[in-house]
């Protein structure tokens, strides 16, 4: 092993920052971007070996490939993710400003966030009648009565997260790393909940033989089995329903007003509302919920 990519793992270890899957995603993507410097003949480098240039290296070859080093051009979600990891690199090693702030500086476009069509999954009875494994029907239950991301629907603990009039999530649930609340508004809320609790028995929703990458094997080939797919939009249903909720008239890409048609008042409860579904989905900005709802 190069002694980069010993020194990044031993890094990731040593900082179990965020939900599991956080860190696992952390780690597969530095060990990429070890392995496309040692391409771009950057040898032996070690974890304080950062520097300005190699970061903006790695960006131009993100943005334009290489094609003579099997290097594609990759979207700017995944870039901003790439150099989201790279940010978090560089203070580990004592080398804070080697990477820029602002995206700006690398000539990096903002992502479009505005969302002009609904990606909403509706989950119906008939659908869940095809889900055979318990434990997968009462995670995808979860996930239409409150918006869980995956990991957080499959790691759910209803003992622990249950507290009647809230859930509360753990921060090793959650992408982030950050512990959140929901509130428990609906009797199909509670009825999800009191299955949760039928099935786990006062453990989380992976069975007892399984951990968690076996249980999202089985959710994913479920999920496929029964013709269901984009389960994330699941958490685009539970945001339109929501905004719906809050504001009284129907999200943007349900047909409702765009926010340029909006009065005062209605401007204020709108943000009010987008504010509520962002923290509820686990969001720190507000412009995210453009996507889920439009604009």
């Amino acid at each position: 092993m190069r002694k980069l990519n010993y020194e990044l793992k031993q890094l990731c270890l040593a900082n179990r920052e965020g939900s599991y899957g956080t860190q696992r995603e952390r780690e597969r993507t530095l060990t990429l971007i070890a392995n496309q410097l040692d391409a771009l003949g950057f040898k032996k480098m070690g974890v304080r070996s950062l520097r300005p240039k190699h970061v903006e290296r790695l960006v131009e070859v993100w943005t334009h490939g290489r094609e003579e080093l099997g290097l594609k051009p990759v979207s700017i979600g995944t870039l901003k993710n790439r150099l989201a990891d790279v940010r978090w690199w560089a203070p580990k090693s004592h080398k804070p400003g080697v990477v820029a702030k602002d995206n700006a500086a690398y000539g990096i476009a903002d992502r479009k966030l505005v969302s002009q069509v609904s990606k909403a999954v509706p989950l119906n009875g008939e659908a869940l009648e095809r889900i055979t494994d318990p434990y997968i029907r009462v995670s995808l239950l979860l996930q239409r009565e409150f918006g869980l991301r995956r990991e957080e629907a499959i790691k759910f603990i209803p003992a622990y997260a249950d507290r009647g009039d809230r859930i509360v999530l753990k921060a090793t649930w959650t992408k982030g790393g950050k512990e959140r609340e929901l509130p428990v508004r609906t009797e199909s809320q509670r009825h999800a909940l009191t299955e949760a609790h039928r099935v786990a028995h006062r453990r989380s929703l992976i069975p007892p033989d399984r951990d968690y990458d076996a249980q999202r094997r089985v959710y994913e080939a479920q999920t496929r089995k029964a013709g269901l797919s984009k389960m994330h939009g699941l958490r685009h249903e539970y945001a339109q329903r929501r905004y719906a909720e809050l504001t009284g008239w129907e999200a943007p890409v349900r047909g409702g007003p765009s926010s340029r048609d909006l009065n005062e008042e209605q401007k204020r409860i709108d943000y009010e509302a987008r504010l509520t579904i962002s923290h509820e989905l686990g969001h720190e900005r507000i412009q995210v919920t453009a996507i889920y709802c439009g604009a």
